[in-house]
């Protein structure tokens, strides 16, 4: 009888090893490399005799199916899957535990008109995802519409899973809560485990383009932020969304990593209620709702999440620190970035900061990643370190080099026109050195500071504060004068 062969697969990223070790080399994970079965008997090598059925190729140019969406009813998540869900594919969520993945999955459920959904929890019984339905109003005493036809079902094994889908009258739309929670009793390992996570996503994604219903699928993510499980499972599904947010704030953010039906990097904003999810149709102005003026180290980016322009609250807080190694707190920003713009603005401008405790955050619990919030973090730093409020009608927006140049970025009229929505008057932005188009940006409304240098925002900034001083100043003192000149009038009585 043939020896059974074993390989040594990691947990968190699926690299295989011909032995066990305490660390993956692949993804650094300590403790993660787990002995799984391969099978019994020699491995073939190359192909056997069989031959293969010849593939058929059609002309580049030929005719092109149009691609069938399914709207939700969900603007928000409509606008994150690029229109609605299409028919055949697989969509795969993933989200810190607690964030409201199932929330999000049993209101796109129940808000589907006229199509059969199929809700599988392997996490949760059929009574407790009715209690959630009837205490967000989905149940039949809620606003659930008369055309909608919902079915629940708990289930982990795969194989009576399939068998309930794989027939003609397959629902349109499936949904497995959660993905780790599956298995197949064919292997050995554990529900969770990188085979049975990658086998049953396999075995579900085929069974969805055979029969043409959309799956949602459901997933954990590790304590690094990404999808638990192999990285292959992102490269089988055709949309991957990550669902983000601070427990401590009340929005959520569905962000869109990966889209073959439609553009990446969109992002969807709820706000989670006693009834939900509730969708934020004007994020900015969400954001900038609790937004306080004449606070030193507070500024407003101008940014672009995917296609939609949003405004956000930026903070820093700049203190003396005691210790000999300052701390660099930051929530919502990128800390690589952040010391190199510290660095700039001791180095180029000359400002102190090293002996100083640095703290940055992004308010309202968006997560910002592209460099043109490198001047407005600086605008921030700059206003805390001198204790000089910000003007109240201005944005920033701009991408920092190394040297304290100011460089241009992308989308710069849509960010400007977001702004001039919202009330704003000035902007500080790159100077544009050249005009590609032969037009001269210009935003009705909104005056336009260019610079080409962080040493010109700070000289801007410290003539801009002290003018308003000094005409706050004069006002005050016009005032007390014509007091006393109506008293004087009076005379005594």
């Amino acid at each position: 009888m043939a020896k059974a062969l074993r390989n040594y697969v990691c947990q968190s990223c699926g690299s295989a090893f011909p032995k066990w070790a305490g660390k993956c080399e692949a993804c650094g994970a300590w403790n993660s490399i787990v002995e799984e079965p391969v099978g019994g008997g020699d491995v073939p090598k190359g192909l056997s005799g069989k031959r293969g059925k010849g593939v058929t190729f059609v002309a580049l140019d030929g005719d092109v199916p149009q691609t069938i969406r399914r709207p939700t009813g969900m603007a928000e998540f409509d606008r994150v899957t690029g229109g609605g869900l299409v028919r055949g594919s697989a969509v795969l969520i993933g989200g810190d535990p607690g964030i409201g993945k199932s929330t999000l999955m049993l209101q796109v459920a129940t808000m589907l008109r006229s199509v059969r959904v199929a809700y599988i929890s392997g996490e949760e019984a059929v009574e407790q995802v009715q209690l959630r339905a009837r205490r967000l109003g989905l149940g039949p005493d809620g606003h659930k519409p008369a055309d909608i036809t919902t079915e629940l079902a708990a289930a982990t094994s795969l194989r009576d899973i399939m068998a309930s889908l794989d027939r003609p009258d397959a629902p349109q739309v499936v949904v497995i809560d959660s993905i780790q929670t599956l298995y197949l009793d064919s292997l050995d390992s554990a529900p969770g485990t990188v085979a049975q996570v990658r086998t049953c996503s396999a075995e579900l994604i085929r069974l969805a383009k055979s029969r043409g219903f959309t799956l949602l699928l459901v997933g954990h993510v590790t304590k690094e932020g990404q999808i638990a499980g192999p990285r292959v499972l992102e490269h089988m599904v055709d949309t991957v969304l990550y669902f983000e947010g601070e427990r401590g704030h009340h929005f959520r953010i569905l962000r869109s990593v990966k889209n073959r039906f439609g553009p990446a990097n969109e992002i969807g904003v709820f706000e989670m209620t006693d009834r939900g999810l509730a969708e934020v149709p004007n994020p900015s102005a969400l954001f900038l709702a609790e937004r306080h003026g004449n606070i030193s180290g507070v500024s407003v980016f101008a940014g672009i999440e995917g296609t939609r322009p949003v405004l956000v609250e930026v903070q820093a807080l700049v203190s003396p620190s005691p210790l000999a190694t300052p701390r660099r707190a930051v929530v919502g920003w990128d800390s690589a970035r952040l010391a190199m713009t510290l660095a700039v603005l001791e180095t180029r401008c000359g400002l102190g900061l090293a002996g100083s405790e640095v703290y940055l955050n992004i308010a309202g619990g968006l997560r910002i990643t592209e460099p043109a919030a490198d001047l407005s973090v600086a605008l921030a730093l700059i206003s805390s370190l001198s204790d000089r409020p910000v003007p109240s009608d201005l944005i920033a927006f701009g991408e920092i080099g190394l040297s304290g140049e100011v460089r241009m970025v992308t989308q710069a009229e849509t960010r400007l026109k977001e702004a001039a929505k919202l009330g704003f008057k000035r902007a500080i932005l790159p100077k544009r050195l050249s005009q590609p188009s032969g037009k001269k940006l210009k935003v009705e409304g909104l005056e336009l500071i260019e610079i080409g240098h962080l040493q010109e925002m700070i000289d801007w900034l410290y003539n801009e504060v002290r003018s308003n001083a000094l005409q706050a100043t004069v006002d005050a003192s016009r005032q007390q004068r014509a007091g006393d000149r109506s008293s004087t009038k009076e005379g005594p009585r």
